[in-house]
């Protein structure tokens, strides 16, 4: 069983691009267990072939390209703008004003990175020029930028769903309490750190201020209700519904606010291709892991492991949850949502563990990995934004994980809190 890892994880020591990395150890695997003779390359683009023919994946490029959009002129600033009328008054506003506004942005990109890098530079720049320390400022921001792949949409929760054959439609719904819960859990980490420094409460609370922000706004705001409100509804698929955002997010930006020329939208279109390209060769080359894992047994062997040492769905959570957590440090989310769902779902169908509470749980618990080295690609995003030393960024995140930690433990005790609403609507 250590083999399977081992590998993979040495692959990805060494530097190896994630798709390489993957689909290497996966015929280095299969050449181990064969033997050269036996190997037999066709498999291998059989199996790679297959992972991606499926319809869900049009939905990734289509929610990219949304985002990426989205996040080109004003729309940030009038985001953020709206944030600090709302939440602004309160103690540590700007504070409050980050994790707000990461609620609303992750209804229109999906993804952490776009989160700590759209928002992340206008935040940074005001929380500065209020006088905030910069440890709080860059905690505070790659904290809040985690309730990005867990509010739709969602790019991680897509991947998911395709590895367990769980309705991506409920998987997005599942989000978006938990997603509150997380940003609650943060304004109040925020609201008793900025009490116990002394921080000043932001401007008053102005009712006229708010709904002209709102009003600057509210065609930005649409967004997510577009998104949320056309799945909730059944008038469309999430995949129709990645269309639908990605056609309003350029009405939008090109015809409307007129911020993004065709030059722009040509680099857009350009990022866009090279980001799902990069997603799909991890879908590729995790299919033939995927394969070779199967093959295996391996999930077999990790559900009868698990259950020797217990069978209650709690422990077994817990346990599965702290794998998660020391796995993330070391591996990309995308490549360990393909590689280990499929693998942890024979576990969770033995104990009575919901796989749609898991996903929403899993992604969650991946994220935090995006707050901690080696791997933690936020805290590379926000440090090179913002000029901030990595060691210091890391020193000064930790402790905006207990909270993220206390919502993983809360869902796990209540699972109910992640499926009531898509049950509900669904």
């Amino acid at each position: 069983m250590i083999k399977y890892f081992a590998i993979l994880v040495a692959a990805f020591l060494l530097g190896l691009p994630v798709a390489v990395a993957m689909g290497g150890s996966a015929v280095v695997l299969m050449i181990l267990e064969r033997g050269i003779t036996a190997f037999r390359p066709e498999v291998v683009a059989q199996k790679s072939a297959y992972g991606l023919n499926n319809f869900l994946l049009l939905s990734i490029p289509l929610f990219l390209y949304a985002g990426k959009i989205m996040n080109t002129g004003s729309i940030t600033k009038r985001i953020f703008e709206f944030a600090k009328s709302l939440v602004g008054w309160l103690h540590g506003g700007l504070g409050h004003v980050n994790i707000v506004a990461s609620v609303i942005f992750a209804g229109m990109t999906g993804t952490a990175t776009s989160d700590a890098a759209g928002l992340g530079a206008i935040e940074i720049e005001a929380m500065r020029e209020a006088g905030y320390d910069d440890d709080f400022t860059f905690a505070v921001t790659g904290a809040s930028s985690l309730i990005g792949p867990i509010i739709p949409p969602s790019i991680p929760l897509v991947i998911y769903g395709l590895m367990t054959s769980v309705s991506i439609g409920k998987l997005l719904i599942a989000g978006i309490v938990p997603g509150i819960i997380l940003a609650g859990a943060l304004m109040t980490y925020v609201e008793i750190y900025a009490v116990r420094h002394h921080y000043p409460k932001g401007e008053r609370f102005q009712i006229k201020k708010l709904w002209n922000d709102f009003k600057r706004s509210i065609l930005s705001l649409l967004t997510p209700v577009i998104i949320i409100g056309g799945i909730l509804s059944g008038i469309f698929t999430p995949t129709e519904a990645a269309a639908i955002a990605s056609v309003y997010a350029t009405i939008l930006t090109v015809f409307i606010y007129k911020e993004v020329d065709w030059k722009a939208l040509k680099n857009i279109l350009f990022e866009t291709v090279r980001d799902s390209g990069t997603i799909m060769m991890i879908c590729y080359c995790a299919s033939v892991y995927g394969y070779v894992i199967t093959r295996s047994q391996l999930a077999v062997k990790l559900a009868g492991a698990v259950l020797e040492i217990s069978n209650n769905p709690y422990v077994v959570c817990f346990l599965l949850v702290g794998f998660l957590l020391i796995v993330g440090c070391f591996m990309e989310n995308l490549a360990t949502i393909t590689i280990l769902a499929p693998v942890f779902l024979p576990v969770m169908e033995a104990v009575g563990i919901d796989p749609l509470a898991f996903g929403i749980i899993m992604i969650l618990t991946l994220m935090v990995g995006l707050l901690t080295p080696p791997f933690g690609m936020v805290l590379f995003v926000l440090c090179k934004v913002g000029n901030f030393p990595l060691t210091r960024m890391i020193k000064a995140v930790v402790p905006f994980i207990i909270p993220v930690l206390i919502v993983i433990a809360i869902m796990i005790m209540c699972p109910q809190i992640i499926t009531f609403l898509p049950n509900l609507v669904l």
